[in-house]
C-alpha cells in the first residue's frame, strides 16, 4: 500500500497560500488565506505526532533539531553573511522597504556578530527583510517540545487519577483526554497571554505564536486519532470556506504575534474551519494520479526551500515591474514586494508564481546535481 499522501497535499495547499499572501495579493484574499494557512503547518506537524515519543523524548527531540533548528541557523546565517553585499548589489537598500515605511540598514561588524549569537542562541536575529518567514522554524520547534512535555505530565495526572487508563497507550485518555485537556491548557495560556498582555521573556516576539502553535499542533494529533469518522463532502468544504471568509470580513485575526485577545478570540474556531477545508480539498486533489496530484505533492514534501527563498524570488518579478512602471531601481529592495500599484494590477500573480517556482526548480536541478556527483 502506497504512503497517504493527503497530508502532503495539505501542506502544498499551505505553501502556495502563505507565497500568495506574501505576494501582495488583494486585501480580501489575504484577510481569508491568512485566518487559517500557517495553523495547518502546525496541524499537519501534530498529524504525525506518536505517543511512543513519551518514552522515547530523545528521538523526538532530535528530528525536531535536524528539521527545524539546523536549517534555521544554515540558513540564517547564510542571509547573514550577504545581507550586506545585498546592499552592494542594489537588492536592498535604507530608501524603499516594507509596507509601513521601515526600511533595513547594512550592519556593522559588531551588529552581525549579535545577530549570529542570537541566531544560535534564541533562533531569533535572522534578517527580517529576506527570512520574514523564519519565524516558523522557532514557533514549530517549540510548540512540538512544548506538546511533547504537556503530554508527559499530562499522563502522570492520569495515571494518578485513574491508573487503569494510563496503563494503556492505545486507550481512550491517551487518544482523547489527555491530548484535550493539553490542548485546553495551551488556549488558557494563550488567553492569559494576550488578556493581559504578557510576554515569555525567553522566546523571541514574546511566545505567542508557539503557544498557538502548540494548541494547533495538538489539533493535528486529535484529528489523526479520528480522522477515520471524519466525512468528506463538498457541502460541508463549501460550508467550512463561508465560516472563515465570515471570520476574516468582520472578526480578522491571523498568528500575529501582536494579536490582542479580541485576535485571540477569533482564531482558533476559523482556523480550524480552514485545515478542515484544506484537508477535505486535499482529499479530492489526492482521489486523482494525474499531473497535478504529483505536482501538488511533490510541493508538500519540499516546503523547505520555499520557506527560505521565496522571499528572495519575488526580486525576479520586482524587476519586471520597474521595468514595466518604469520606477525607480530602488523599489526593489521593497519588503517582501513592490508596493506601489498593487492594488490595480496582477503582478501578484507573477510574484506568488515566481516565490513557489524558482525555490523549487533549483531545489530539484541541484538535488539531481549531487546524485549525479554521488553517483560518479
Amino acid at each position: 500500500m502506497g504512503r497517504n499522501t493527503v497530508i502532503s497535499i495539505c501542506k502544498a495547499l499551505a505553501i502556495i497560500l502563505m507565497v500568495i499572501g506574501h505576494a501582495d495579493c488583494p486585501g480580501w484574499l489575504s484577510a481569508f488565506l491568512y485566518e487559517f494557512h500557517m495553523p495547518v503547518f502546525f496541524v499537519t506537524a501534530g498529524y504525525f505526532f506518536s505517543v511512543r515519543y513519551l518514552s522515547d523524548e530523545a528521538t523526538f527531540v532530535k528530528k525536531r533539531l535536524r528539521g527545524l533548528y539546523v536549517p534555521f541557523v544554515k540558513w540564517s546565517v547564510f542571509f547573514l553573511i550577504i545581507h550586506n553585499l545585498m546592499f552592494t548589489l542594489g537588492i536592498l537598500n535604507e530608501q524603499y522597504g516594507n509596507w509601513s515605511g521601515g526600511v533595513t540598514h547594512p550592519y556593522t561588524w559588531h551588529q552581525m556578530q549579535q545577530r549570529l549569537w542570537n541566531i544560535v542562541t534564541a533562533m531569533g536575529g535572522y534578517d527580517e527583510f529576506l527570512c520574514g518567514a523564519f519565524w516558523f522554524f522557532r514557533g514549530l520547534l517549540v510548540a512540538s517540545i512544548a506538546y511533547l512535555v504537556l503530554f508527559k505530565l499530562g499522563t502522570v495526572v492520569c495515571r494518578r487519577v485513574a491508573p487503569d487508563a494510563a496503563s494503556r497507550t492505545d486507550g481512550k485518555a491517551y487518544r482523547l483526554w489527555i491530548p484535550l485537556a493539553v490542548c485546553l491548557t495551551a488556549l488558557l495560556l494563550g488567553g492569559w497571554k494576550t488578556y493581559e498582555g504578557l510576554k515569555i521573556v525567553t522566546l523571541v516576539q514574546g511566545g505567542y505564536r508557539d503557544i498557538m502553535g502548540t494548541f494547533f499542533f495538538g489539533c493535528g494529533f486529535l484529528f489523526r486519532q479520528y480522522e477515520s469518522r471524519w466525512r468528506v463532502n463538498w457541502w460541508g468544504t463549501l460550508l467550512l470556506g463561508v465560516v472563515v471568509w465570515l471570520f476574516s470580513k468582520y472578526a480578522v485575526a491571523n498568528m500575529n504575534w501582536r494579536s490582542t485577545f479580541e485576535q485571540f478570540l477569533s482564531l482558533p474556531l476559523p482556523a480550524l474551519c480552514g485545515c478542515l477545508m484544506t484537508y477535505n480539498l486535499a482529499t479530492y486533489l489526492d482521489r486523482s494520479n494525474g499531473l497535478l496530484k504529483r505536482c501538488l505533492v511533490y510541493v508538500g514534501d519540499h516546503t523547505l526551500p520555499v520557506f527560505v527563498f521565496h522571499i528572495i524570488s519575488y526580486k525576479v518579478v520586482s524587476v519586471l515591474k520597474i521595468l514595466y512602471y518604469g520606477m525607480d531601481w530602488g523599489q526593489i529592495g521593497c519588503h517582501m514586494v513592490i508596493h506601489d500599484h498593487s492594488a490595480d494590477d496582477l503582478f501578484w500573480l507573477l510574484y506568488a508564481f515566481a516565490g513557489l517556482t524558482i525555490p523549487l526548480t533549483v531545489n530539484y536541478y541541484f538535488t539531481k546535481f549531487r546524485k549525479y556527483k554521488s553517483d560518479i
